[in-house]
C-alpha cells in the first residue's frame, strides 16, 4: 500500500479529497438504490447496485492513474484528433432513437459487446475544454483576428454544443458558460468575446422560439427542457417535476440537523433518480444538515486546491487545463445541490464523484486525472530544482575541502616540511582554481 501511495504523483490533497468523496458515495448510493432494486424493472437485489457502483469507481480511479502518468502536452494533439470523433458520436446519439431501460435515449449510446450505456456529451465536455485550452495557449501574446478565431475556435464549439443542445440543455448551457469563463481567463479579446456571447444568446432565443412555434418538430427532449424553463420562470410546475421537488423537500426537511441515520431514508423509495440526480436530498435526509454542509465543504476545499494548482502552474496551458477541467466539477456539484433545494429547475446533472452512473464518474475522473497530471509536472520541476541545488552545494563543499587541503599543504611547504602531493584530476584543478579566483 505504501508503494502504491508513493507512486501516486500530483497534488496529494486533491488525491485525498477525490478518494474521500468516492468512499463517502458508497453508503448513499447503496441506500438510494432500493428505488431501482424494488422498482418495476428491478430484481430486488440492492447489493448488485453497490457492486456496480464499486466497479464504476474502480474503473474511474484506474482512468485517473493512467491519465496522470501521460505527459499533458500530448493532450494538445489528442484534442484535435478527438473533435471529429466527438461530432460523429454526438450526431449518431442524436439520431439513433432507441431507449435504454425504458427511458429516452437521445443522450445515450450503447457500447458494443459490453452493453453499457454511455453519454457522449460528458466526453465531449472534456475534449472541448482540451481543445479550447490548446487554442488559447497557442495564441497567447499574439494578435488574433475575429475571423481566424471564428473558424479555428468557435466553429467546433458551436457545432458540438449545437448537437448537445436538443437532447441536453443543461449540459450545453454549462459547457457554453465554462468555455466563456475559460476564454476570458485565457485573455481572448473582450470585443470578440462579447460578440460570441450575444450570438449564443440570440441562437438560444431563436431555438426556443422555434420549439414553441412548432411543437413536436424537434426531438422530445427539446419540449421537455423548454417546458422546464417556462415552468420555473412562471413559478408553475408540471405534475412529475412537482412530485420530484416535493419529495426532495420532504427528504431535506426530515433530515433536520443530524439526519435519520445511514440507510434509514424513507423518501428514497418515492423520489425518482434518488441515487443520481437527487442523491443530495437523500444525503441530507440520512446525515442531516451536518452531512450536507460537510459535503459542500469538501467540494470547496477541492475548488481551493484547483485555484492554487492553477496559480502555481509553470505554463499557461497548464493553468488553462486546470481551470477548464477542474472548475466545472465544482460548478456542476453546486448546480446539483441547487436543484435539490429548488434554487434551479431540474437539470439532470449528477453530483460529481457521489452519484451513481458510469459516464459521469469516468469523465469526472478523466478530468481529475489531467488536473493531477499538471500538478505532477510542477512537482517534478520542483524536485529537479531541489536536486540541482543539492548537487551545487555538494560540489561547493568538495571544492572548499580541496581549497582547505591545498592551503594546508602550502603552509607545510613554507614551514619546510615535505608534503606528499595528492593526485587530483584536471577537472578538480580547474574547479579549485575557479573558486580561488572567485574568493579572491
Amino acid at each position: 500500500m505504501k508503494a502504491l501511495i508513493k507512486n501516486l504523483k500530483g497534488d496529494k490533497t486533491i488525491w485525498a479529497i477525490v478518494a474521500l468523496l468516492a468512499i463517502v458515495s458508497f453508503l448513499p448510493v447503496y441506500s438510494a438504490s432500493s428505488n431501482l432494486a424494488y422498482g418495476a424493472s428491478g430484481s430486488g437485489n440492492t447489493l448488485s447496485f453497490l457492486i456496480k457502483h464499486l466497479a464504476h469507481v474502480g474503473i474511474g480511479f484506474g482512468i485517473i492513474y493512467v491519465i496522470h502518468k501521460i505527459p499533458y502536452n500530448y493532450f494538445k494533439a489528442i484534442s484535435i484528433l478527438a473533435i471529429p470523433v466527438i461530432v460523429l458520436l454526438l450526431l449518431y446519439t442524436l439520431l439513433q432513437g432507441k431507449t435504454i431501460g425504458g427511458a429516452n435515449a437521445s443522450r445515450w449510446i450503447q457500447i458494443p459487446f459490453v452493453g453499457i450505456g454511455f453519454q457522449p456529451s460528458t466526453l465531449a465536455f472534456v475534449v472541448l475544454m482540451l481543445y479550447v485550452s490548446r487554442y488559447l495557449a497557442k495564441i497567447k501574446d499574439k494578435e488574433v483576428t475575429f475571423k481566424s478565431s471564428l473558424w479555428e475556435l468557435w466553429l467546433p464549439v458551436f457545432v458540438i454544443i449545437g448537437l448537445i443542445l436538443p437532447a441536453n440543455f443543461s449540459t450545453a448551457a454549462i459547457m457554453f458558460s465554462m468555455i466563456i469563463m475559460l476564454v476570458f481567463i485565457g485573455m481572448y479579446p473582450i470585443k470578440y468575446l462579447s460578440k460570441i456571447v450575444l450570438t449564443g444568446i440570440l441562437f438560444l432565443a431563436l431555438f426556443i422560439g422555434a420549439a414553441k412555434a412548432f411543437p413536436g418538430a424537434f426531438p422530445n427532449r427539446v419540449d421537455t427542457w423548454v417546458s422546464r424553463l417556462d415552468n420555473f420562470v412562471s413559478g408553475s410546475e408540471n405534475e412529475e417535476e412537482a412530485y420530484q421537488i416535493e419529495k426532495a423537500k420532504i427528504a431535506i426537511a426530515t433530515g433536520g440537523l443530524h439526519g435519520v441515520g445511514p440507510g434509514k431514508s424513507v423518501q428514497r423509495n418515492f423520489l425518482p433518480q434518488s441515487s443520481s440526480d437527487f442523491i443530495y436530498a437523500i444525503i441530507i435526509e440520512e446525515y442531516g444538515l451536518v452531512g450536507g454542509v460537510t459535503l459542500i465543504f469538501l467540494y470547496l476545499i477541492l475548488f481551493f486546491r484547483f485555484v492554487i494548482a492553477a496559480i502555481k502552474a509553470r505554463n499557461f496551458y497548464g493553468t488553462l487545463l486546470i481551470t477548464g477541467l477542474g472548475f466545472p466539477i465544482i460548478f456542476q456539484a453546486m448546480i446539483n445541490m441547487a436543484v435539490a433545494v429548488e434554487l434551479l429547475p431540474t437539470t439532470g446533472q449528477t453530483l460529481p464523484l457521489i452519484s451513481s452512473g458510469g459516464s459521469s464518474i469516468w469523465m469526472t475522473c478523466l478530468a481529475i486525472g489531467i488536473v493531477l497530471n499538471v500538478t505532477k509536472k510542477e512537482e517534478e520541476i520542483k524536485e529537479e530544482e531541489r536536486e540541482k541545488i543539492q548537487r551545487e552545494k555538494a560540489l561547493e563543499r568538495l571544492i572548499q575541502k580541496e581549497i582547505e587541503e591545498e592551503q594546508e599543504r602550502e603552509r607545510l611547504r613554507e614551514a619546510g616540511i615535505e608534503v606528499e602531493e595528492k593526485d587530483i584530476t584536471d577537472e578538480e584543478k580547474i574547479a579549485v582554481k575557479a573558486l580561488k579566483d572567485l574568493n579572491s
